[in-house]
């Protein structure tokens, strides 16, 4: 072996799966001098300091993956079954009658409906007896003689019934079902690997253990199995993080498909899991719950959407750590915090300091460390703008697939992938060149290309949380 080629990059040794040489992988003289009588003692395992370096499996352990085959995913949501308005301004006044006007729209009340009105000092039942527009005008069934609302802003109007007259018509107007409608475009993820031919010859080799669980040689920085697990993370990573880009936006125009106006389409991005639960879910800002007073506040929201029994929560280890610290005190012993554990919590045994989960108010709450969420390089070295953990419900819910035309069920997070009968793209790999047994073109090297087109589903966002820090 002659000359003199380094051996490190930045400190790390990455393996590759195969016995093939590249320039970067021998041992330079300054570390191993082979001319010296004193040979050193090279041991050919390598050491994995970092443990398992992957942050996938999140999106594998809360749903599944379902093929899809055009170019937009949509599904339709169920609304709220009641009509509430609230910001409701209370009008003229008359002999027990008045006029109440929403804050925007046209009201969706009927003649005939029974509603309650309520602020932060009265509260009062009334009849309808006319819409028009966005007013609605009530009788009250209390004797009024003065204007019970006194020309408030801030009424809260909700209808729980009807009432009408013997021989009287039916009900006027109907009212449809309400219902919102979502989407999520599909982003294509890449990635490659190159080796030239000329160093793929035999030469010395380091074997190591790889975190997808393959044994063999591995090389540094240029290993097709470390290009494999980085896009396995990449997949998952970019669907946790997409954002849509905005009308004119340069990713727009970057990634805007030939032929479209600029800023009429939105062309590039997509609805990653932050972006669609910070939209259309729960956000709590400014710190973790570190009291149950706080998770009392999260039951009291969770109330008023799908009432999900059972929840997951991913969470970094600082979050962990105050769900831990916040159940110990609940103990009539916490202040000594030996009074749960193992064993007995004998002094010569062992002692458990963590909780997996915890019930409140009739909902389960079920925790783990996600590894995303502290990985240094990744979210875990975040000052600016860090999420501490999201909250998903457990279990699935039935939504009505425009694609497919019918109801579905699905996992509430689930990843969609493009196929059809000819092409699928949920995870493609396919070598090129003329070297490593490859023999489409005249490049002495082989590429190894990954390629997959795939789409985050959040289905009932109203029931996620994110905390953010």
């Amino acid at each position: 072996m002659a000359g003199s080629l380094s051996a490190y990059s930045n400190g790390f040794i990455t393996p590759a799966p195969t016995q093939v040489t590249l320039e970067n992988n021998y041992l330079s003289a300054g570390d191993f001098d082979f001319i010296s009588q004193y040979l050193p003692e090279l041991d050919p395992n390598q050491f994995e300091r970092f443990g398992p370096r992957t942050v996938a499996g999140f999106l594998k352990l809360t749903g599944a993956e379902v093929p899809f085959a055009s170019d937009l995913i949509k599904w339709t949501e169920q609304g709220r079954l009641h009509t509430k308005y609230e910001g409701v301004s209370a009008g003229a006044f008359s002999a027990g009658t008045q006029t109440m006007t929403i804050a925007s729209g046209t009201c969706t009340f009927r003649v005939g409906q029974t509603v309650m009105l309520s602020n932060a000092s009265v509260s009062k039942k009334a009849i309808i007896s006319a819409v028009s527009g966005a007013d609605f005008t009530v009788k009250y069934y209390t004797v009024e003689g003065s204007d019970p609302f006194s020309g408030a802003s801030d009424v809260v109007a909700f209808a729980y019934g009807s009432e009408f007259a013997k021989g009287t018509d039916g009900m006027l107007g109907a009212l449809d079902a309400e219902f919102d409608v979502f989407e999520v475009k599909p982003i294509i993820i890449k990635d490659r690997y190159e080796v030239n031919g000329s160093d793929m010859s035999q030469i010395s080799w380091v074997e190591v253990n790889a975190e997808d669980g393959a044994t063999g040689y591995f090389w540094f920085l240029q290993s097709e199995s470390e290009t494999r697990l980085r896009f396995d993370d990449h997949m998952e990573m970019a669907l946790i993080e997409g954002v849509p880009a905005e009308n004119n936006s340069a990713a727009e125009a970057e990634l805007m498909a030939a032929g479209t106006a600029p800023g009429t389409q939105t062309k590039a991005g997509t609805d990653g899991l932050f972006y669609t639960i910070e939209q259309r879910g729960n956000v709590w800002s400014g710190g973790n719950p570190t009291a149950m007073s706080d998770f009392d506040a999260i039951l009291q929201r969770m109330d008023k959407q799908g009432s999900i029994e059972e929840n997951l929560l991913f969470i970094n280890r600082a979050f962990s750590l105050d769900i831990d610290d916040m159940l110990a005190a609940q103990n009539s012993y916490g202040a000594g915090g030996t009074s749960y554990g193992v064993f007995q919590n004998s002094e010569d045994m062992a002692l458990n300091l963590g909780f997996d989960g915890f019930k409140r108010g009739g909902y389960e709450f079920y925790k783990t460390d996600w590894k995303y969420l502290n990985d240094p390089t990744l979210r875990g070295g975040i000052a600016a703008g860090g999420v501490n953990g999201v909250m998903v419900p457990a279990g699935q819910t039935t939504v009505y697939d425009q694609v497919l035309g019918r109801n579905a069920t699905r996992p509430f997070l689930h990843v969609r992938f493009r196929s059809s009968e000819h092409e699928n793209r949920r995870y493609k790999s396919w070598i090129t060149g003329s070297a490593g047994g490859a023999r489409s073109s005249s490049v002495d090297k082989m590429t190894v290309d990954f390629l997959t087109e795939r789409a985050l589903c959040t289905m009932g966002a109203n029931n996620f949380f994110i905390f953010n820090a």
